[in-house]
């Protein structure tokens, strides 16, 4: 705003006009930040399949279409029905399983293993120290029974703790105790019937496997078509966005005041003050508005009468920011006169007269070794 008002676009109602249209492209700018970093977060991202929709910022799901989003959801929905088609054919596989359980529980020999072993009552004294997880059908039976959460996920857990008790009847016992023999011999019986089911569970495992593998896929392709068009998006209204700033270019530029004579002088003193690489910036400031204009050349003439207002006011704001910041502020340079009422200011200086009256002559020269980059 100091920077407007120091170009003397016109009225205070023309000034705050002029501001709100500035503040106004900012937010939209800091908005478009916001999402491009989304999308550069997306595509930086390894393992960019683990991301959902959730995880983006409130910006994102603000602003990108609701056609962007429906790909994405839609593989969310068909992932659920499979996983919800895929527990229901695991329920299936483990009722198959409760069926070989209940034949082998029913065997005559079965019964030891039917609770959990009665320590104390036994007085087995040791039998902790030799069985690091206890097991019993009973116990495997309760958690077949269970919800979600607490019970078995899938039927190779459930194979698993039906191994267990007899291998812990194994362990536990010699092999010449009845026990023992009874607990190898339904554990042959068990695996037996195991290996028919085997086929069946392999095949639901493998169909699981992929079908997983299909929806990550679904899922990293919804994201990366919905980012696409978000780029794409984002391009169009960046190109908006240069548009504003062009036509508040060409606004500021129509309502920019002539700047006199003895302000251009002032300009030409203070360019002269600068450090060299400052200087070489407020040549490039030149350069923008001046494509002939050579600010790299080994000697350059700046024109100061040719330049067009908006970059005369803006070497003015330039000039004054870096010479307030470098303490070299004087008289000459009009670093607390913003407003430019036109007065002339004396200089004691003969030197800086001498350069005043050489920069009216329009030519101001700069050799190579002022250059911070020679």
């Amino acid at each position: 705003m100091e920077a407007v008002k120091a170009q003397g676009v016109g009225s205070e109602s023309q000034v705050e006009d002029l501001g709100r249209c500035v503040d106004e492209i900012s937010t939209t700018v800091n908005q478009l930040e916001q999402r491009v970093n989304d999308v550069e977060q997306f595509y930086m991202t390894t393992d960019n399949t683990q991301l959902t929709a959730t995880k983006y910022s409130s910006v994102f799901k603000d602003k990108v279409k609701e056609k962007q989003l429906t790909n994405i959801e839609k593989q969310q929905q068909e992932a659920s029905h499979r996983e919800a088609a895929a527990v229901k054919r695991m329920q299936d596989l483990m009722r198959q399983f409760a069926t070989i359980l209940r034949q082998i529980t029913q065997h005559k020999w079965a019964h030891p293993f039917m609770h959990p072993v009665d320590v104390e009552g036994l007085g087995l004294h040791d039998y902790y120290e030799v069985i690091q997880k206890p097991m019993d059908f009973g116990t495997i039976k309760s958690k077949m029974e269970a919800k979600d959460g607490i019970g078995y996920n899938n039927v190779r857990e459930i194979y698993a703790d039906v191994r267990l008790v007899f291998k812990n009847a194994m362990k536990y016992n010699d092999e010449r105790h009845d026990v023992h023999i009874m607990a190898k011999t339904l554990l042959e019986k068990f695996e037996e019937k195991w290996l028919q089911l085997l086929p069946k569970v392999a095949e639901e495992e493998k169909r699981q496997v992929e079908e997983e593998a299909k929806s990550q896929l679904d899922m990293k392709l919804a994201q990366e078509a919905a980012h696409a068009n978000m780029a794409r998006e984002l391009s169009n209204e960046l190109c908006e966005v240069d548009l504003q700033l062009e036509k508040l270019r060409q606004m500021v530029i129509q309502r920019c005041r002539k700047m006199s004579t003895e302000e251009k002088k002032k300009l030409g003193t203070a360019l002269t003050r600068l450090s060299p690489e400052d200087l070489s910036k407020a040549l490039e400031i030149v350069a923008e508005n001046n494509p002939g204009f050579q600010p790299t050349a080994q000697e350059v003439d700046l024109d100061i009468d040719a330049q067009s207002e908006l970059t005369l006011w803006r070497l003015k704001v330039f000039v004054q920011d870096k010479l307030k910041l470098a303490g070299k502020c004087s008289e000459d340079v009009d670093c607390n006169n913003i407003n430019n009422n036109g007065n002339t200011i004396k200089s004691n200086s003969k030197r800086k007269r001498e350069i005043s009256d050489a920069l009216t002559k329009n030519a101001i020269k700069r050799t190579r070794k002022l250059s911070p980059n020679s």
